[in-house]
Parts: C-alpha cells; structure tokens; sequence
C-alpha cells in the first residue's frame, strides 16, 4: 500500500505530479471542505508535504496521528512549528543546497541592478525619455564593500560571486565562521556602517524578526543599497520605507516581503527600489531539483532509510 500523505498547498506542479505515483496523496487546498478531509484521512496521513510558506502548527500536526515526516519544498522552515514536531518524534525536512547558485545569481542582479539603474533605465527606454537626454549617472558595482547578513550556505555562494567583481566582503551571523579569511562583525549595525552594499540571507522566524532595523538601515546611510533575498520579516519594512523616504537610505532591492504579495504602495514609485516577487528559487532547473529532494526525502524514510536532509 502507497502511504498516504497530505500536501497542503499548491506548489511545484512536476513535483506534485511525482508525488501522486508514489503515495496517496489528499491535496488540502483543493477541499471544499479542509476540516472535512482532516478528518476523513487524520488516521491514514503519515507524511505532509509542503512549501516554505503554509502555516503547519501544533493543531495541525496534533490532528494526524500517525504523522512520521513533514518534507519541505524549500529551506526555510520558520513556518513549521518544529517543538511540536519534535515532540512527538516527527521527523522535519528541507531542500538545502538545491537554490544556492539561483538566489546567489539572483543576488548579484539585483545588486547591480539597483547600482546600475537597471530597471530605471529600461523605462526610460521604453517610454522615450532618451531622446530627450541621457539618464543620470549610475553607482559602479565592483570594489565596493558587501555586508552579508548570515553566512550560510547562500551566504558564502554569494559571497565567492562577490569576490568575482573584487568587492571587500564582511559578515555578520549568529557566530563566527571558522577558518573564514572574510572579516566577521559581531554587531550587525557595525556591519551596515562598513559596507556600500547589505545582504540578508538568513533564515526567518522569531529570533531574526525585525533584525534589520531603523538604527542599521540608517548606519548603511545614504549611499548605501540593501538588499534582501531572505525573508521578509527579517527587516523592519516601515523603518525601511521611511529611510527610503527621508533619503537616510541610498536603495534597496527586495525579492521578499513582510506580507507577501502585498508590498507596501509607496515602495512603487521609487526609482532606487528593485522589486520581484519572491523569485529567487524561481528556475525551471532549481526548482525540479527542489522538489526531487522533496519527494526522496519521503521515499527514503518509507523505505526505511534515514532522511536525506534532516532539519530535526
């Protein structure tokens, strides 16, 4: 018998499909009625399958009882309530290493993109404005001073990408990297004070919430640029919007957002601010190499095996 999982969002569609041949699947946002399915299936779920963003609380987990492993499409698992997984012995999994190159690549972009008035220019293009006159000078890219904020695995991807355009790489995280040659700041507002450009890439949840505050944003200063390929909890977004507004900020590129889709209105009608929509992981290739992971992590332990990547 094929064990049964629930997936509890849309996501990945071939990856989905991968799921459906290899166990029963019951796709909860697809219920008329999601209680009614709970409940119709509580005793047979042993595994959930989601993405980084469904909320899977302690109720939700507390009502299946035979849940053995929850696999997650993606990294982040700050929306998984993992004491109440670990509580009972439920296995937690995420897809690491998979999106290091894209949001890397994606972070470099939007650097330069920010810097070089990418964007800008494009519209400007578009709507004639060059044949009225040039537009204005841009900001260059290489030699400048980056500050990453979380030197993971995306982090150090990142930062051999920076090393490239010969920028002066520092670091701020939970500890000191060891055996790192890149300076280490044990105070993020010090970071910020030191670098033209300020990256987050750190997980999300309570212990980064807000960690990119006014009194940081303001020691970058009006040169600088932040960007942020993280979560979009992880920086103040008012205090974000007001430096931007006051020119205490010099720009920022963001590919995530504290209440995502919504992204706050004033944000669109500033020439200095790069906007995506949460599309760092967003290639056909990371994305199927994502949700291999995602669909090997269930077949191993159903085989018997221990999980491939194992967050608890």
């Amino acid at each position: 018998m094929k064990p049964d999982v629930l997936v509890v969002a849309p996501w990945h569609p071939a990856t989905l499909e991968a799921l459906d041949r290899e166990f029963v699947t019951h796709k909860l946002w697809l219920a008329a009625d999601p209680k009614a399915l709970l409940a119709a299936c509580a005793e047979r779920v042993r595994a959930i399958a989601t993405s980084p963003f469904p909320r899977i609380d302690a109720a939700l987990i507390d009502a299946l009882p035979k849940l053995e492993i929850i696999s997650c499409f993606g990294v982040g698992v700050d929306a998984i309530e993992l004491a109440a997984a670990k509580r009972r012995d439920i296995i937690v999994t995420n897809a690491p290493n998979a999106m290091n190159d894209c949001v890397a690549d994606l972070t470099l972009g939007l650097i330069i993109a920010v810097s070089r008035r990418v964007c800008e220019g494009d519209q400007f293009v578009r709507a004639g404005k060059w044949l009225k006159g040039p537009l204005p000078l841009a900001r260059k890219v290489s030699g400048k001073r980056l500050g990453i904020i979380g030197m993971g695995r995306i982090g150090k991807v990142i930062a051999r990408r920076a090393a490239a355009f010969d920028m002066v790489i520092a670091y701020h995280s939970r500890r000191r990297v060891e055996d790192s040659p890149l300076t280490y700041y044990g105070r993020l507002v010090d970071l910020a004070a030191n670098s033209d450009f300020l990256v987050a890439i750190l997980p999300g949840g309570k212990e980064t919430w807000h960690l990119v505050n006014e009194e940081v944003l303001r020691a970058l200063g009006p040169k600088g640029i932040f960007v942020n390929v993280a979560r979009g909890s992880v920086v103040d977004e008012q205090a974000l919007v007001k430096c931007l507004q006051e020119g205490a900020l010099g720009g920022a590129a963001l590919d995530v957002f504290e209440e995502e889709p919504r992204v706050p209105e004033a944000l669109f009608t500033m020439d200095n601010v790069v906007l995506q929509p949460h599309v760092g992981s967003a290639t056909q290739e990371t994305r199927t190499a994502m949700g291999q992971i995602t669909v090997d992590n269930l077949v191993a332990h159903f085989a018997g095996k221990p999980a491939l990547t194992p967050v608890t």
